[in-house]
């Protein structure tokens, strides 16, 4: 394997949809209140990109050098795992995409907030550094939370609270009440995905010692709480649409639940972990196309 396809697989291109959605709402909706800013967006966009690298790269460092990552793991195998990439370089690519996304997400706040509101953009460069600590803090060092059954709280509040209402922020530089619902909409379809991989996985990560939520509340109880994070998901979204006097044709959003519900039907009737791998692809990608049909629902 050539040392660019092995950076490219540890990047994992297809958890990259989802890191975005919660970007792409929150930009859209500011941007039907008339706050248009291109380049915030389009600098939104890579720091959130590089975020999620980031976290991919300290997850297979994190759980490669714990062991998490061995014969018992059912999921495609990672870059330290069969020997791609070696831990040094490993860390080393953690570092590297640490300081660019640290660079992205200055000139992020600079753009949203140009010399003036200088409160604003020491509150936002702190949350950038709070972001990336959580990305390496995962999987990596004595006290990762992903081992603690804290991930879920974690990815809940960057993957929705932080990138919806967050980027709302950047562009508006005020509060909407109502862009709580599809922030916790999105921050719940991430857990989604999350919960999805956990299951998948709880066997081996039992065995690691990686008490995931899934580990802790046990396969029967993990089954329920998916079913009750998707549907309320669900549920706020329409309530979005609801308090913002959606038109009939805005309500086109409603086709990405099609494959959300016929998810949920596959889970029911699993009975084999490894089953559920090909499901994680398909909830992230429903979750990055409900993200963008509520986008062009707003701007309709």
């Amino acid at each position: 394997m050539s040392n660019a396809k092995a950076w490219l697989e540890a990047a994992r291109l297809r958890t990259l949809p989802l890191s975005v959605s919660g970007i792409l709402v929150g930009s859209f909706y500011a941007m039907s209140q008339g706050h248009k800013n291109w380049g915030i967006l389009a600098l939104a966009l890579v720091t959130t990109l590089g975020l999620q690298v980031l976290s991919n790269f300290a997850n297979d460092y994190g759980d490669g050098v714990k062991g998490t990552d061995n014969e018992h793991r059912v999921g495609p195998q990672r870059a330290i795992q069969k020997g791609a990439i070696t831990v040094s370089a490993m860390k080393k690519g953690i570092i590297l995409t640490s300081v660019l996304t640290m660079v992205a997400a200055i000139l992020l706040i600079y753009v949203s907030f140009g010399k003036e509101n200088f409160g604003y953009s020491v509150f936002f460069f702190v949350l950038g550094l709070a972001a990336v600590g959580a990305a390496i803090k995962y999987t990596v060092g004595g006290n990762a939370y992903g081992y603690k059954g804290l991930g879920d709280l974690f990815v809940f509040i960057f993957f929705g609270l932080v990138s919806v209402i967050g980027c709302y922020f950047l562009f508006a530089k005020s509060l909407d009440e109502l862009v709580i619902l599809p922030a916790i909409s999105v921050g719940l379809l991430s857990v989604a995905v999350l919960n999805l991989n956990n299951m998948r996985d709880q066997r081996s990560d039992a065995m690691s010692g990686k008490n995931t939520l899934v580990v802790k509340m046990g396969p029967v109880v993990a089954k329920k709480y998916h079913y009750l994070v998707i549907g309320m998901a669900l549920v706020l979204t329409l309530i979005f649409a609801v308090a913002n006097d959606f038109r009939p044709v805005q309500y086109i959003f409603l086709i990405a639940y099609i494959p959300l519900l016929l998810h949920i039907k596959t889970v029911v009737k699993n009975t084999q972990p490894r089953d559920l791998d090909p499901e994680l692809k398909k909830v992230a990608l429903s979750t990055f196309l409900l993200s963008a049909l509520l986008c062009i629902a707003m701007q309709l």
